[in-house]
């Protein structure tokens, strides 16, 4: 792990310390673990020195979560949405350009943590990749299929420790969830459900045809990035930009992979063989108001084939026989129904609040020993793999296979046709022109 200039010289002041006077204590400020508070106190010799790419909204979040390491480099391309987080770290520099902040910082930058709009997801873990940086990068991990598949062999070529945003893999919830599956709860599952409030934005609308003035804290061509040039307007900002095909990947790539994390993992679903999509209109600019994609996936080991269908725009399944009238089936944002042939199982959002239905069978239920290591916080979970603990529980060669199975859905709508998949190959089969979806030409400047 590199060390900046004020921990190298006070290191030197320390060693000076030993040979000399009492006196000098005043000056330490690295001292011995045991006087800062004993086991678990990460001293600030310790720390890992990190930079934030896209550090408004969910991004300021992102760094709270890891303020406790040395908050170093702070990047957004719009000063007034990065305006509190700029504040709350004083002494950390402050850019626009990422690519400028990693080459001028390099030295002093163990990881990076990037929460900017899904399109430039990949170009910015990329490139911090490249020059060995550990990366947090939130959800969707990237913006394309390609570009998933790319970023998760660079991330096992580099050796960097690497986590993607979706928290509720850190959860206890999809703990219980894989761990009640795998001891024959609700028996063999072949038929899986799994839904979203999303999208919470506009979708379904064609692109406005007037220009609006850039706002003075806005770098409008640094918000672009690999992204086609369009005039600016305020139907992409801020938040609005999930709903866009340039930008977003709409309700499914916001949500999924929260929501659709826990059968992937419970069941151990790999690349699904097909794919196939029904929706309001969909158009070459926005996702559609609502939709419902069923994904196929084959047998696994004794894991028969099962059949994911997923549901957003105030679309979701019907509630099953056996939950109780008046009870909600999962939670506000979402949920996951497990269709076994002994029996069924819901949960909420992000893997939350398993249960067994109807109530009397989860009271009954015999619960089978905790088998799976249980994680104290998501980003805590990366911090613990970047000083060389184990591998974080949602990295890359988990998070990026988990997104090209979300993604795979949108292909599905803007094709319009059912699509098999060959997921080692990373082609359609059926629909040739399906491929010209897993991924597209970055705009002239930027590259992975």
């Amino acid at each position: 792990m590199k060390k900046n200039k004020t921990e190298r010289s006070t290191r030197v002041t320390r060693r000076r310390f030993l040979g000399t006077t009492a006196a000098t204590l005043a000056t330490v400020t690295i001292v011995p673990r045991h006087v800062l508070g004993g086991v678990g106190h990460t001293p600030p010799s310790e720390k890992l020195n990190i930079a934030g790419i896209g550090v408004g909204g969910k991004g300021a979040g992102d760094i709270g979560a890891v303020s406790s390491e040395n908050i170093v480099a702070l990047c957004d391309v719009d000063e007034k949405q990065a305006g509190k987080t700029f504040e709350e770290y004083p002494q950390a520099k402050k850019y626009k350009d990422f690519r400028r902040m990693l080459e001028k910082e390099e030295k002093n930058i163990d990881a990076v943590v990037v929460a900017t709009p899904d399109h430039v997801h990949a170009v910015a873990s990329m490139m911090a990749i490249k020059m060995g940086k550990h990366v947090y990068t939130e959800k969707p991990l990237t913006h394309t299929i390609y570009e998933a598949r790319m970023l998760t062999k660079a991330a096992r070529e580099h050796k960097v420790a690497t986590q993607m945003g979706n928290q509720g893999r850190s959860g206890e919830g999809i703990r219980l969830i894989c761990e009640w599956i795998w001891d024959g709860a609700i028996g063999q599952v072949r038929e899986v459900h799994a839904w979203t409030n999303r999208p919470i934005w506009p979708q379904g609308m064609d692109r406005p045809e007037e220009t609006e003035p850039v706002p003075a804290t806005l770098d409008w061509d640094l918000w672009l990035g690999p992204a086609p040039q369009r005039p600016y307007n305020s139907a992409y900002l801020p938040f609005k930009w999930r709903g866009w095909w340039d930008f977003g990947t709409g309700a499914l790539g916001d949500m999924a992979c929260h929501i659709i994390d826990a059968p992937v993992l419970a069941l151990k679903l790999g690349y699904p063989t097909s794919v196939r999509a029904i929706s309001t209109p969909v158009n070459s600019e926005t996702a559609p108001t609502a939709s419902i994609v069923e994904y196929e996936f084959g047998a696994r080991g004794k894991m028969p084939p099962v059949k994911v269908t997923w549901y957003d725009g105030e679309l979701r399944p019907p509630n099953p026989e056996e939950l109780e009238p008046g009870r909600r089936m999962g939670s506000k944002n979402g949920g996951v129904l497990f269709v076994g042939d002994k029996g069924k199982l819901v949960c909420g959002c992000y893997g939350k609040s398993p249960r067994l239905i109807p109530e009397s069978k989860m009271q009954a239920y015999q619960r089978p020993p905790r088998t799976i290591e249980r994680v104290e916080e998501h980003h805590k979970d990366w911090v613990n793999a970047c000083k060389g603990g184990k591998p974080a529980c949602s990295n890359f060669d988990y998070a990026g296979p988990l997104t090209e199975v979300v993604l795979l859905g949108n292909l599905a709508l803007r094709a319009g046709k059912r699509l098999e998949w060959d997921g080692e190959n990373m082609r359609v089969t059926n629909v040739p022109e399906a491929n010209e979806y897993l991924h597209r030409q970055y705009r002239q400047g930027w590259s992975l």
